[in-house]
């Protein structure tokens, strides 16, 4: 279903955008400068207000003067244009029905972030159902994962047999091809080709079902590859043709929801888990001629993050798991936690943490200090979703980019003048 249709040819991304989950480099950091350095009492001014974003915990993307978020409204899951300027709806495209099932009290909707190309932009919906959009809201392609995929989401922690929580991790786009965790007994990862949706390769030695995670590009030992979480524990599989290059397996797979990407920096690979033999490990990859090596650097019980992720500035980590927290990253020592705010999920733009609470939506400001918590500010949205399930918070990660605090209570999507000056 085509609204309206905006003639945008080309969409051409600066260092501000947000063009797919977790920013840029996939990592939470913006490349923002030029920000406000501590907030004025009561917060940043509250630039506009969506308030048709429908149900669903996708977080937005940003490119150039459009926000693209994706919800369900009533029994259509949708794909969303809005005016970064003026909050004022542009388009939607209709990704699918909307996931829900019965006994569902945490959530519906869509949960993956839109992943925006050049002129293309990419929409998961909870089902499964993958479309492809130009730029100004025409469909161009679209595949169900389940149905032509063979498809399975992990369903531990509850959900139907094979759909779990849903399909959650974003599409990953890589140069002419776009990169699925659709998990199943044909490859836990497949690759699409950008142009028309046709498959190009499946990882057919990784079989696992999907996790909640969306994959994370890395180079290792000069080899491209995708490093995919997934409850049996972490494997990197080539970009070129999907082949496994190694992986580790948990003694104890994680017994339920597996929800953050893995972080990686110079062949050392962090995950966090909260649920479910969780905790936090730092795996090292590395190459040895033709082989591949594996080891674990530590292994603990904390911190623990379920949603929100952990963000890495300057060798160090920063979330909540369940408390705020410092970790050194290569070390795992904590430096320090703090309980000052509520359990939630963090981004990371110009030497300030953006740490948003799940319960309420109180957003503070924090200086990424490794000595402790040092606080600039804070504030709470002016009001609170009225579709939100009863046991769902505010579990959408915040998002920074071209001057713009964004923060989402399902139906609501808040943007937020951080800009300096």
């Amino acid at each position: 279903m085509i609204r309206i249709a905006i003639p945008v040819l080309f969409l051409v991304t600066c260092a501000a955008d947000w063009p797919q989950y977790r920013g840029p480099n996939r990592d939470d950091v913006s490349k923002e400068t030029g920000l406000l350095k501590e907030w004025p009492k009561g917060g940043p001014l509250l630039a506009w207000t969506f308030e048709a974003a429908g149900v669903g915990y996708s977080p937005p993307s940003i490119v150039g003067d459009r926000v693209y978020v994706t919800g369900g409204r009533d029994d259509d899951e949708l794909l969303i244009a809005v005016d970064a300027k003026t909050g004022k709806e542009l388009w939607t495209a209709k990704i699918g029905p909307t996931f829900r099932w019965k006994g569902n009290s945490w959530s519906a909707g869509p949960s993956a972030a839109p992943t925006v190309s050049g002129d293309r932009v990419l929409a998961l919906g909870g089902n499964g159902d993958l479309l492809c959009a130009s730029a100004a809201g025409k469909e161009l392609w679209r595949v169900n994962l389940p149905k032509d995929l063979d498809g399975q989401v992990n369903p531990i922690g509850g959900g139907p047999r094979n759909l779990g929580w849903g399909f959650t991790a974003a599409p990953l786009v890589d140069g002419d091809r776009v990169v699925v965790a659709c998990g199943g007994p044909k490859g836990t990862l497949a690759a699409l080709d950008l142009a028309t949706g046709k498959t190009v390769w499946r990882s057919v030695e990784l079989k696992d079902q999907a996790a909640y995670t969306t994959p994370t590009p890395a180079t290792i030992g000069g080899v491209k590859q995708y490093v995919v979480l997934t409850n049996p524990g972490l494997a990197g599989t080539a970009a070129t043709d999907g082949k496994l290059l190694w992986s580790h397996r948990r003694k104890a797979p994680y017994g339920t929801e597996v929800i953050n990407s893995p972080i990686v920096k110079d062949g050392k690979i962090y995950v966090t888990v909260a649920a479910g033999n969780g905790g936090c490990e730092l795996v090292t990859v590395a190459k040895d001629g033709t082989e591949w090596k594996v080891a674990v650097g530590y292994s603990l019980k904390s911190p623990a993050n379920h949603h929100g992720n952990l963000v890495l500035v300057d060798g160090k980590l920063y979330g909540c798991g369940p408390q705020w927290t410092c970790q050194d990253f290569a070390t795992g020592a904590v430096l320090w936690t703090e309980r000052k705010l509520g359990t939630g999920a963090v981004t990371f733009a110009d030497g300030r943490l953006y740490c948003f609470a799940e319960g309420d939506g109180t957003t503070a400001l924090v200086e990424a200090d490794p000595t402790g918590w040092k606080e600039l500010g804070r504030m709470k949205p002016p009001r609170a979703s009225k579709l939100r399930q009863p046991q769902g918070r505010l579990w959408t990660p915040p998002v920074v980019a071209n001057g713009r605090l964004y923060l989402r209570d399902q139906e609501l999507l808040f943007a937020y003048d951080v800009k300096a000056n």
